[in-house]
């Protein structure tokens, strides 16, 4: 079993942030064409700067566009649901929902990222940067789009959970473990960085600003 093992894992990190797109749409109150864009954008965003990055042609939506069709899938479903729906899906004013799934779409991208990479034969540490970038692009993007301050930056545990769960990945596949263990673990450890800093408000130091 090689790296490429762990892509199909992509596709739900894509249905998952695809997700995230468009409750972030719900929230700002999109049309169907808001729902489809946001849930696409963040879908396949992070996975598209990767393979830019990389130098594969097509990108991965454009050869295979099923990946597209799943985001436009999730954002109907989602708009259909409409907004009681949405809200108690959500858990009210203070849910979380949206947050919980881009960790867990976080965790999914960083550890199909890494595979591509290592795939395409980078240097290790390249694939931990191009495994970060694929975790949390698709989310700068939907932030951007949607007019709120990207999670990244935030004074939250974020990049460093997708970097972790990239590295512990490289670091085991080097050490010969099975491709689907060593993701397996890398999840684990991007996920629960992720988790244990939306229950516990963690974060890192930060540079005092200057006026």
């Amino acid at each position: 079993m090689d790296s490429l093992s762990l892509i199909p894992f992509e596709t739900v990190g894509v249905a998952v942030f695809a997700l995230t797109g468009a409750l972030m749409a719900a929230r700002k109150g999109m049309d169907p064409f808001g729902f489809a864009l946001l849930a696409t954008l963040t879908g396949v965003g992070g996975g598209t700067v990767r393979d830019l990055l990389i130098g594969v042609r097509p990108v991965f939506w454009v050869g295979d566009p099923s990946d597209v069709l799943v985001c436009l899938v999730v954002a109907e479903l989602v708009f259909a649901l409409g907004p009681k729906r949405v809200a108690a899906m959500e858990g009210g004013r203070r849910g979380r929902l949206l947050l919980w799934a881009d960790a867990l779409g976080l965790a999914l991208f960083a550890i199909s990222g890494t595979a591509k990479a290592l795939a395409a034969g980078v240097p290790a540490l390249s694939a931990i940067a191009l495994g970060t970038i694929t975790a949390t692009f698709g989310g700068i993007i939907r932030d951007i789009f949607a007019g709120t301050t990207p999670l990244v930056l935030r004074q939250e545990i974020y990049v460093t959970a997708a970097a972790l769960g990239a590295g512990v990945t490289v670091a085991l596949q080097g050490l010969g473990l099975d491709p689907f263990v060593s993701g397996a673990a890398g999840f684990t450890a991007a996920f629960g960085l992720r988790a244990l800093a939306i229950l516990r408000g963690w974060s890192l130091p930060t540079f005092p600003p200057r006026e």
